[in-house]
Protein backbone atom coordinates (compact mmCIF):
# COMPACT_ATOMS: atom_id res chain seq x y z
CA UNK A 1 0.00 0.00 0.00
CA UNK A 2 1.29 3.30 -0.90
CA UNK A 3 1.23 6.35 1.52
CA UNK A 4 0.03 9.35 0.04
CA UNK A 5 0.59 12.87 0.86
CA UNK A 6 -1.91 15.42 1.64
CA UNK A 7 -4.47 16.20 -1.26
CA UNK A 8 -3.40 19.86 -0.79
CA UNK A 9 0.25 18.70 -1.21
CA UNK A 10 -0.27 16.82 -4.58
CA UNK A 11 -0.09 18.83 -7.75
CA UNK A 12 -2.21 18.78 -10.23
CA UNK A 13 -1.71 16.57 -13.47
CA UNK A 14 -2.51 17.46 -16.92
CA UNK A 15 -2.53 14.35 -19.18
CA UNK A 16 -2.39 14.76 -22.75
CA UNK A 17 -3.30 11.34 -24.57
CA UNK A 18 -5.65 10.73 -27.23
CA UNK A 19 -5.72 7.19 -26.47
CA UNK A 20 -9.17 6.93 -24.71
CA UNK A 21 -8.49 3.45 -23.05
CA UNK A 22 -5.09 4.82 -21.78
CA UNK A 23 -5.84 8.47 -20.99
CA UNK A 24 -8.95 6.86 -18.62
CA UNK A 25 -6.95 4.31 -17.01
CA UNK A 26 -4.01 6.93 -16.33
CA UNK A 27 -6.49 9.81 -14.92
CA UNK A 28 -8.25 6.95 -13.16
CA UNK A 29 -5.18 5.68 -11.22
CA UNK A 30 -4.06 9.83 -10.68
CA UNK A 31 -7.54 10.09 -8.95
CA UNK A 32 -7.43 7.10 -7.02
CA UNK A 33 -4.29 8.60 -5.54
CA UNK A 34 -6.00 12.04 -4.60
CA UNK A 35 -4.33 14.00 -7.51
CA UNK A 36 -6.65 16.42 -9.24
CA UNK A 37 -6.40 15.27 -12.94
CA UNK A 38 -6.94 17.50 -15.90
CA UNK A 39 -7.37 15.48 -19.63
CA UNK A 40 -6.91 16.65 -22.79
CA UNK A 41 -7.11 14.23 -26.05
CA UNK A 42 -4.65 16.26 -28.54
CA UNK A 43 -2.48 18.49 -27.51
CA UNK A 44 -4.00 21.41 -29.65
CA UNK A 45 -7.09 21.08 -26.50
CA UNK A 46 -4.21 20.88 -24.30
CA UNK A 47 -3.05 24.38 -25.32
CA UNK A 48 -6.34 25.84 -25.31
CA UNK A 49 -6.75 24.92 -21.79
CA UNK A 50 -4.02 26.45 -20.64
CA UNK A 51 -4.69 29.39 -22.38
CA UNK A 52 -7.85 29.87 -20.68
CA UNK A 53 -6.97 29.40 -17.42
CA UNK A 54 -9.05 26.17 -17.15
CA UNK A 55 -6.12 23.89 -15.81
CA UNK A 56 -2.60 25.80 -13.84
CA UNK A 57 -0.71 22.27 -13.38
CA UNK A 58 1.84 21.63 -10.95
CA UNK A 59 2.86 18.60 -13.63
CA UNK A 60 1.86 17.80 -17.47
CA UNK A 61 1.72 14.43 -18.44
CA UNK A 62 1.99 13.88 -22.22
CA UNK A 63 2.25 10.77 -24.75
CA UNK A 64 4.89 10.72 -27.24
CA UNK A 65 2.81 10.44 -30.07
CA UNK A 66 -0.42 11.98 -31.18
CA UNK A 67 -1.96 13.65 -34.25
CA UNK A 68 -1.56 16.63 -34.72
CA UNK A 69 0.92 18.89 -32.23
CA UNK A 70 2.97 16.35 -30.53
CA UNK A 71 6.05 15.34 -29.65
CA UNK A 72 9.04 18.54 -29.46
CA UNK A 73 6.81 20.96 -30.94
CA UNK A 74 4.29 20.57 -28.47
CA UNK A 75 6.72 20.31 -25.62
CA UNK A 76 8.08 23.91 -26.83
CA UNK A 77 4.35 25.37 -27.10
CA UNK A 78 3.49 24.28 -23.38
CA UNK A 79 6.56 25.61 -22.14
CA UNK A 80 5.19 29.27 -23.27
CA UNK A 81 2.33 28.78 -21.09
CA UNK A 82 3.64 26.81 -17.88
CA UNK A 83 7.30 26.33 -16.26
CA UNK A 84 6.34 23.01 -14.74
CA UNK A 85 7.85 19.81 -15.40
CA UNK A 86 6.49 17.68 -18.35
CA UNK A 87 6.99 13.95 -18.80
CA UNK A 88 6.64 11.58 -21.87
CA UNK A 89 4.72 8.91 -21.49
CA UNK A 90 5.49 6.63 -24.24
CA UNK A 91 5.26 3.13 -25.59
CA UNK A 92 8.70 2.40 -26.49
CA UNK A 93 11.95 4.55 -25.50
CA UNK A 94 11.53 8.35 -27.14
CA UNK A 95 13.59 9.33 -29.23
CA UNK A 96 16.74 11.32 -27.95
CA UNK A 97 15.67 14.82 -29.18
CA UNK A 98 12.00 14.55 -27.57
CA UNK A 99 14.20 13.04 -23.98
CA UNK A 100 16.38 15.99 -24.41
CA UNK A 101 13.04 18.42 -24.42
CA UNK A 102 11.22 16.79 -21.53
CA UNK A 103 12.15 16.22 -18.06
CA UNK A 104 12.13 12.77 -17.92
CA UNK A 105 9.55 9.70 -19.20
CA UNK A 106 7.75 6.88 -18.44
CA UNK A 107 7.21 3.79 -20.90
CA UNK A 108 3.80 2.09 -21.57
CA UNK A 109 2.57 -0.19 -20.09
CA UNK A 110 3.06 1.39 -17.04
CA UNK A 111 2.00 -0.17 -13.28
CA UNK A 112 0.45 1.69 -10.24
CA UNK A 113 4.08 1.74 -8.62
CA UNK A 114 5.65 3.35 -12.08
CA UNK A 115 3.49 5.86 -12.40
CA UNK A 116 4.05 7.05 -8.13
CA UNK A 117 7.92 6.71 -8.25
CA UNK A 118 8.01 9.53 -11.07
CA UNK A 119 5.14 11.72 -9.39
CA UNK A 120 6.63 10.91 -5.84
CA UNK A 121 9.66 12.09 -7.21
CA UNK A 122 8.52 15.18 -8.51
CA UNK A 123 6.49 16.18 -5.52
CA UNK A 124 9.76 15.80 -3.15
CA UNK A 125 10.89 18.84 -4.67
CA UNK A 126 8.80 21.21 -6.13
CA UNK A 127 10.18 24.12 -5.52
CA UNK A 128 13.61 23.27 -5.46
CA UNK A 129 15.86 25.66 -7.96
CA UNK A 130 19.49 26.53 -7.94
CA UNK A 131 18.70 29.73 -9.62
CA UNK A 132 20.22 32.84 -7.70
CA UNK A 133 17.54 35.40 -7.02
CA UNK A 134 20.35 37.96 -6.49
CA UNK A 135 22.34 36.89 -10.06
CA UNK A 136 20.64 39.69 -12.80
CA UNK A 137 19.57 38.14 -16.10
CA UNK A 138 22.28 40.43 -17.77
CA UNK A 139 25.50 42.29 -16.45
CA UNK A 140 24.55 45.94 -16.71
CA UNK A 141 28.38 47.10 -16.85
CA UNK A 142 28.58 44.55 -19.61
CA UNK A 143 25.83 46.04 -21.79
CA UNK A 144 26.92 49.18 -21.24
CA UNK A 145 30.26 48.40 -22.51
CA UNK A 146 28.73 46.84 -25.36
CA UNK A 147 26.91 49.71 -26.48
CA UNK A 148 29.34 52.03 -26.25
CA UNK A 149 31.89 50.10 -28.65
CA UNK A 150 29.22 49.06 -31.53
CA UNK A 151 25.46 50.15 -32.97
CA UNK A 152 22.53 48.93 -31.14
CA UNK A 153 21.94 46.70 -34.12
CA UNK A 154 25.25 45.06 -33.36
CA UNK A 155 24.56 44.16 -29.69
CA UNK A 156 21.02 43.12 -30.42
CA UNK A 157 22.54 39.95 -32.62
CA UNK A 158 25.43 39.07 -29.91
CA UNK A 159 22.28 38.66 -27.57
CA UNK A 160 19.95 36.78 -30.39
CA UNK A 161 23.19 34.36 -30.67
CA UNK A 162 23.61 33.93 -27.14
CA UNK A 163 19.70 33.15 -26.95
CA UNK A 164 20.37 30.57 -30.06
CA UNK A 165 23.14 28.83 -28.41
CA UNK A 166 21.72 28.90 -25.31
CA UNK A 167 18.49 26.75 -26.54
CA UNK A 168 20.34 24.08 -28.87
CA UNK A 169 23.13 23.21 -25.63
CA UNK A 170 19.79 23.02 -23.26
CA UNK A 171 18.37 20.40 -25.93
CA UNK A 172 21.73 18.82 -25.90
CA UNK A 173 22.22 18.72 -22.01
CA UNK A 174 18.67 16.97 -21.97
CA UNK A 175 19.86 14.33 -24.00
CA UNK A 176 23.13 14.07 -22.26
CA UNK A 177 20.80 13.56 -18.84
CA UNK A 178 19.09 11.40 -20.38
CA UNK A 179 21.91 9.05 -21.46
CA UNK A 180 23.63 9.43 -17.99
CA UNK A 181 26.60 11.13 -19.87
CA UNK A 182 28.47 12.74 -17.04
CA UNK A 183 31.25 14.12 -19.29
CA UNK A 184 29.03 15.72 -21.61
CA UNK A 185 27.33 17.03 -19.44
CA UNK A 186 30.46 18.49 -17.80
CA UNK A 187 31.28 19.65 -21.07
CA UNK A 188 28.10 21.48 -21.54
CA UNK A 189 28.58 23.18 -18.08
CA UNK A 190 31.92 24.31 -19.49
CA UNK A 191 30.68 26.01 -22.74
CA UNK A 192 27.57 27.76 -21.10
CA UNK A 193 29.84 29.33 -18.61
CA UNK A 194 32.65 30.41 -20.58
CA UNK A 195 30.18 32.08 -23.04
CA UNK A 196 27.16 33.12 -21.19
CA UNK A 197 29.89 34.64 -18.89
CA UNK A 198 31.39 36.67 -22.05
CA UNK A 199 28.08 38.05 -22.86
CA UNK A 200 27.13 38.57 -19.65
CA UNK A 201 24.30 36.73 -19.07
CA UNK A 202 25.38 36.21 -15.08
CA UNK A 203 21.97 33.78 -14.67
CA UNK A 204 22.89 31.50 -17.52
CA UNK A 205 26.81 31.58 -16.92
CA UNK A 206 26.35 30.69 -13.01
CA UNK A 207 24.27 27.24 -14.00
CA UNK A 208 26.71 26.49 -16.14
CA UNK A 209 29.34 26.62 -13.54
CA UNK A 210 27.35 24.45 -10.94
CA UNK A 211 26.67 22.24 -14.01
CA UNK A 212 30.03 21.64 -14.63
CA UNK A 213 30.35 21.24 -11.16
CA UNK A 214 27.86 18.69 -10.52
CA UNK A 215 29.18 16.81 -13.49
CA UNK A 216 32.06 15.92 -11.25
CA UNK A 217 30.58 15.13 -8.35
CA UNK A 218 29.10 12.14 -6.70
CA UNK A 219 27.56 9.82 -8.69
CA UNK A 220 24.33 9.77 -6.45
CA UNK A 221 23.66 13.73 -6.91
CA UNK A 222 24.64 14.60 -10.47
CA UNK A 223 22.18 13.30 -12.28
CA UNK A 224 19.40 14.62 -9.63
CA UNK A 225 21.37 17.87 -9.79
CA UNK A 226 21.67 18.09 -13.60
CA UNK A 227 18.13 17.60 -13.91
CA UNK A 228 17.14 20.79 -11.78
CA UNK A 229 19.37 22.92 -13.20
CA UNK A 230 18.55 22.18 -16.63
CA UNK A 231 14.65 23.45 -15.72
CA UNK A 232 16.58 26.15 -14.21
CA UNK A 233 18.17 26.46 -17.10
CA UNK A 234 15.13 27.07 -19.78
CA UNK A 235 13.62 29.56 -17.44
CA UNK A 236 17.15 31.44 -17.17
CA UNK A 237 17.16 31.39 -21.40
CA UNK A 238 13.46 33.03 -21.37
CA UNK A 239 14.56 35.54 -19.14
CA UNK A 240 16.87 36.51 -21.49
CA UNK A 241 14.94 35.95 -24.51
CA UNK A 242 11.68 38.51 -22.71
CA UNK A 243 15.50 41.03 -21.92
CA UNK A 244 15.95 40.85 -25.69
CA UNK A 245 12.69 41.80 -26.75
CA UNK A 246 12.32 44.34 -23.99
CA UNK A 247 15.83 46.51 -24.01
CA UNK A 248 17.11 45.46 -27.45
CA UNK A 249 14.15 44.77 -29.52
CA UNK A 250 14.88 45.81 -33.20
Amino acid sequence: MFSRAAQSELPVVLLIDDDLVSREVTATLLTMSGYTVHTAASGSASLEMLASGICRPGVILMDAQMPGLSGKELIAELRAYSQTHIYVISGSKPLPELAAAADGFLIKPFTSENLHKLLDGHNAQPDLTMLDPNDPIVSKEVLAQFRRLMPERAVREIYSAVVADLSRRIEALGAAIALGDAAEVHRIGHAIKGGCGMAGALQAAHLGALLESAAVGSEDNQLDNSTILLHDLRTAAQGLERMLEAELSA
